[in-house]
């Protein structure tokens, strides 16, 4: 596939290489699922955005394949690749309805959907869970998301959180950046693995009191030195360039 390097922005162009990489790495982390789920951002300065091409693996996608849209779904660059109906209702109606929503990450992990199924949802088992519980929505599951009429719903349920639980389906974050979603999914994910492998356990589990619950925003920030997602994103780059480099092009 041709670069499209010259064809864009220097802000587009750097969005599609950040993006490109939170799909490698959501592969390399395991919690892709075929060419299925999605990732989209918000091209600075307008409203279109970037989704994957429809029927590439996550660990295949690079800079110019992604495929930039606007609000309708219309494609403004061409492109061979349709793209994925469901992410588009998802991820359209939340790119327009929150400023904040600069990236939009979706997955059917094996542990996010398995969490997903349990009526009390997440539980504040772990260090990963307590960040969750602090910006946490649930979403109830309407079928796969294809019908116009589900979007005031989820978005009311969302509101103003960043993480949104989609009963029976998956996992959704909401970042100012790839990296803010990219490390938000990360914690997500890990928050539902140590839960389902606490409860395999058959012991009685220890929750986190109510009173510790309240200060996790302000930890977080205090953790990530107010840097948000940006503090772990180069590493995250350089881990991925040393597995499997390749995406920037």
């Amino acid at each position: 596939m041709t670069s499209l390097q010259n064809q864009v922005s220097a802000e587009e162009w750097q969005t599609r290489v950040d993006l490109a990489a939170a799909y490698r790495l959501v592969a390399l982390y395991g919690w892709d699922d075929l060419i299925f789920t999605h990732i989209t951002a918000k091209i600075p300065n307008s409203e279109h955005f970037l989704i994957n091409p429809y029927g590439m693996m996550f660990e295949e996608i690079t800079a110019s394949s992604l495929v930039k849209i606007n609000l309708a779904g219309e494609k403004v660059i061409d492109s061979p690749y349709p793209i994925n109906p469901a992410g588009f209702m998802i991820h359209s109606c939340v790119h327009g309805a929150r400023e904040d929503a600069q990236c939009v990450m979706h997955t059917h992990s094996i542990n996010g959907v398995a969490v997903s199924a349990q009526k009390e949802g997440v539980l504040p088992l772990s260090q990963q869970a307590y960040f969750v519980l602090s910006s946490l929505a649930y979403h109830d599951y309407e079928g796969v998301a294809l019908l116009e009429d589900e979007k005031p719903r989820l978005l009311a349920d969302l509101g103003s959180k960043n993480f949104l639980m989609l009963r029976n389906h998956g996992l959704l974050t909401v970042g100012k950046s790839v990296a803010e979603a990219f490390l938000a999914m990360y914690i997500f994910e890990a928050a539902c693995m140590v839960q389902v492998r606490a409860q395999s356990g058959g012991n009685e589990l220890v929750h986190i009191p109510e009173n510790i619950l309240a200060m996790a925003s302000q930890q977080m920030a205090q953790v990530t030195l107010g840097m948000g997602g940006a503090l772990a994103w180069p590493a995250l780059l350089r881990k991925l360039d040393r597995k499997n480099g390749g995406y920037a092009v």
